[in-house]
């Protein structure tokens, strides 16, 4: 399996937007020969530190956004060749709107599976 991790960091005032354009670019690709799963994640806490996560406390709901709001997106598929034709469909048909979107362009991974 492929896999692609994306972090991206959204514009305060465009949360809504990008968050409705994830529930439609993941029922896109979900539709897609080569598609294994799709997930999109809202860093919502974080670990106070290590010795915290140690000792098995929770973790620390985030109250409020300094800037930005930072996402996860991660999607399996079959193989490189299905990542390819599939990211290239992906980027046709949203590319405009996720950029204006994010303050910045996304870090991303990719990689073969381990387990």
């Amino acid at each position: 399996m492929f896999n692609e991790i994306c972090i991206y960091e959204a514009k305060l005032n465009k949360l809504e937007e990008i968050e409705a354009l994830m529930k439609e670019v993941a029922a896109f690709y979900l539709e897609q020969d080569g598609v294994i799963d799709v997930h999109y994640i809202k860093r919502t806490h974080r670990q106070k530190d290590f010795n915290a996560v140690r000792d098995g406390e929770l973790p620390i709901r985030l109250t409020r956004n300094v800037g930005k709001v930072t996402y996860v997106f991660h999607w399996v598929l079959e193989d490189e060749a299905a990542h390819a034709r599939i990211s290239k469909l992906g980027l046709e048909k949203f590319y405009k709107r996720w950029n204006r979107c994010l303050t910045t362009m996304p870090k991303i991974i990719l990689g073969e599976s381990i387990v």
